[in-house]
């Protein structure tokens, strides 16, 4: 995607203009290269490529290196972002990054990644609600780029989850993989009607006491470790197909949309069975719906802009184009996005 979208005058804070849009002008994505099928796990743990096909469409999955940080991840698909957008690192004044797996306890990842890039002095910092993350993090771009007060966000989700994995639990150790997906969020002034590029509705969502359906044991001021993912799968299942049904249909109602109307449904990559099973609530046909968790397994809050550069990139997915995206994470959190490319 290239193209200036800067059209339109920008004005900040109180005196914010109300078609002012925040419009996706760039995708990309990064996977490492090392590649781990299902094959190659059932050498190590007692699988196989039938059983994890079976339960979740999960072929394989990409580990990263030993030497690479989620921020190296991040770069690099934020990088493909902004040249798909025609823009550069000097043009970024926004960078948030949705990971639960940052470098460091501090700095934050966005922080690491404005270095590396070499972005000028800007706002920077993460959002962390698992594999919603990347949901939140639209949100709260939007939040800057629809006020005129951020003219080229880099919105990236990036993860190493291998690294959470317990390899002893078979259950869920399969179900996870490493990656990076960004997009560039530009202003853009739309007439203020659902036919407007951009981000039209979303909504947000969190109950924690649900928080040990999906966790991870440890953290700086409990156990002073990282700590391993735990899940209690069929728990999560069942309440991510009735969750992210009704934030969905919230989403739409606010983007004022129908559900009829949506071009591409792109949701978390978690699980084919929860994918299929949410398609089926919402009355959205399977040829609507992205599905890439067959190659690259969950990649929790970098999944559904892995998902939305493989769409982009292989041209499903086209300017103008009616979009919703959801996920649901650890929390537990879920939401949904409808936007318009």
């Amino acid at each position: 995607m290239t193209g200036d979208s800067r059209t339109g005058e920008l004005k900040t804070g109180a005196s914010r203009t109300t078609d002012l849009r925040s419009v996706v002008t760039g995708v990309g994505g990064y996977l490492p290269p090392d590649i781990v099928t299902n094959d190659q796990l059932a050498r190590v743990i007692d699988t196989s490529d039938a059983w994890i096909f079976e339960r979740t469409g999960i072929r394989s999955r990409h580990k990263a290196a030993p030497d690479q940080a989620t921020s190296d991840l991040a770069t690099e698909a934020a990088r493909r972002a902004l040249a798909a957008a025609g823009r550069s690192a000097s043009d970024v004044d926004l960078i948030i990054v949705a990971t639960t797996t940052s470098d460091l306890t501090f700095p934050a990842t966005a922080a690491i990644v404005q270095r590396k890039l070499g972005a000028p002095i800007c706002a920077a910092f993460d959002v962390q609600a698992v594999c919603s993350g990347f949901v939140y993090a639209l949100s709260v771009a939007d939040g800057f780029v629809a006020r005129g007060m951020a003219r080229c966000a880099l919105v990236i989700g990036a993860e190493i989850m291998t690294r959470l994995m317990d390899w002893s639990d078979r259950g869920t150790c399969v179900l996870f993989g490493d990656g990076a997906g960004a997009v560039v969020l530009e202003p853009l002034a739309g007439a203020g009607t659902t036919d407007d590029r951009g981000i039209l509705g979303f909504s947000l969502r969190c109950e924690g006491g649900k928080q040990d359906l999906l966790y991870v044991d440890g953290g700086p001021t409990t156990t002073g470790t990282v700590g391993k993912l735990r899940m209690q799968g069929k728990e999560v299942f069942r309440h991510a197909v009735t969750n992210i049904s009704e934030a969905v249909v919230a989403a739409a109602a606010a983007a004022r949309v129908d559900l009829p109307s949506i071009d591409w449904f792109i949701p978390h990559q978690a699980n084919q069975r929860i994918l299929d099973g949410v398609a089926r609530k919402l009355g959205i046909a399977e040829s609507r719906v992205i599905s890439t968790v067959a190659d690259h397994a969950n990649t929790s809050a970098a999944s559904i802009p892995l998902a939305l550069s493989q769409g982009v990139s292989d041209g499903r997915i086209k300017p103008g184009h009616l979009l919703l995206l959801e996920a649901m994470g650890g929390g537990l959190t879920w939401g949904a996005v409808v936007l318009r490319l």
